[in-house]
């Protein structure tokens, strides 16, 4: 019964290490999910930053052609009903 007794606490020993070495590739991948989650939100954040500073860009210079092209057009009027 001895030796029965000593095998069993033996098998409790390896079972919880291995529960340990499981329990621990299971945190290393989180902590890897993780990274990579905290990574592509940074990454994502930057491009669509660039990207608004980019449309600002482009919507400042259609508000400057779309008043340009009004003024033009106003001159035009002018010029026809003077003639």
């Amino acid at each position: 019964m001895s030796q029965a007794v000593q095998l069993s606490v033996k098998e409790q020993i390896q079972a919880d290490w291995d529960n340990r070495e499981l329990i621990q590739v299971i945190i290393t991948s989180i902590m890897r999910i993780a990274h990579f989650l905290n990574n592509f939100d940074m990454s994502a954040r930057s491009r669509l930053a660039q990207l608004n500073e980019k449309l600002t860009s482009l919507e400042r210079k259609i508000d400057y052609l779309e008043a340009r092209v009004s003024g033009e057009e106003l001159n035009m009027n002018r010029q026809i009903s003077e003639s």
